[in-house]
């Protein structure tokens, strides 16, 4: 069973879950597992790691339209080596601050392998959940996409430094909440564009047609890929760029482009779910549900 499965198996019994983040009155709650066979290639810094970590927790707070408020992490390795805990903790104090957020401290274990779960809380008292696309709504991405499978590809040629650079990501918390008055339904993308607009379409129950060629491409994706095709999945598909995708009325578009400190690029629109046709498509051929999966196969 992957993750996916697994939620849904436990949907019946935790009819809040669901987005991104749980919220209980004004407070955004989130959680996250890491594991470094899964999620930091050989090469991976310390620091890297920490920024990623809790990075990715402030991601789905920034997917709910939340201000960061702090952060937590439990760190656990084969043995606590005094240079590589703090560079963790350096680098989840800096991807906090980055966000106005505070890194407030956590756990340490030994585990048989690297493994970090973090915590990350926000607020707000109007969240942006996935349920509330509409048909007519256009389809948007913050930022660019493929910048870490463009650092996994460098990882596995041996550069390091430069990998760890792209591995580094800001969380889009300004950005989302800027969009908290204008989008209709939000998640993150840490599972791939592809898959999250599926979850986009299943939690809103609507359908959406993606334009590929209007994807925001990062540079780093031209030198990794292959060729055309393997630099559209590495956007598309391979997922962990930690961008917001979301949907927003047409008559919204340009206010939230003034609204945001990230470009903010228009890949497709939300039409009406129809029982004949696939959820996702683009230029008429369907789009697989396919991305990172944790426990499972893409």
């Amino acid at each position: 069973m992957d993750e996916r499965a697994a939620l849904r198996l436990l949907a019946a019994d935790l009819p809040g879950a669901g987005d991104d983040a749980a919220v209980v009155d004004d407070l955004v709650v989130t959680t996250d597992m890491l594991h470094e066979t899964t999620d930091f290639p050989a090469g991976t810094t310390r620091y890297t790691a920490g920024w990623r970590a809790v990075g990715a927790s402030l991601s789905d707070v920034a997917a709910m339209g939340a201000s960061a408020t702090c952060a937590v992490a439990a760190y656990a390795a084969v043995e606590l080596d005094e240079t590589e805990l703090g560079d963790f903790v350096r680098g989840a104090r800096d991807v906090c601050e980055a966000v106005g957020a505070e890194y407030v401290g956590g756990d340490l274990d030994t585990h048989q392998e690297f493994t970090t779960a973090t915590t990350a809380i926000g607020r707000t008292d109007d969240p942006v959940r996935r349920s509330g696309a509409a048909p007519g709504d256009l389809l948007c991405v913050t930022g660019e996409l493929g910048r870490s499978a463009a650092a996994v590809r460098l990882f596995e040629a041996d550069e390091t430094d430069r990998a760890n650079d792209l591995f580094r990501f800001t969380p889009r918390v300004a950005a989302g909440v800027a969009l908290r008055g204008s989008a209709t339904a939000m998640m993150d993308s840490s599972d791939g564009l592809a898959r999250s607009v599926h979850q986009l379409a299943e939690a809103s129950d609507c359908g959406f047609e993606l334009d590929f060629d209007a994807l925001p491409v990062h540079d780093a994706v031209a030198e990794a890929a292959t060729d055309s095709a393997d630099r559209r999945d590495l956007a598309a598909f391979f997922g962990e760029d930690f961008e917001l995708v979301f949907t927003l009325p047409e008559s919204a578009l340009d206010a939230a482009r003034e609204a945001t400190d990230v470009p903010l690029t228009v890949v497709g629109n939300a039409v009406e779910e129809s029982e004949s046709a696939e959820a996702v498509v683009a230029d008429g051929e369907v789009v697989p549900d396919r991305g990172y999966t944790h426990g499972g196969d893409e």
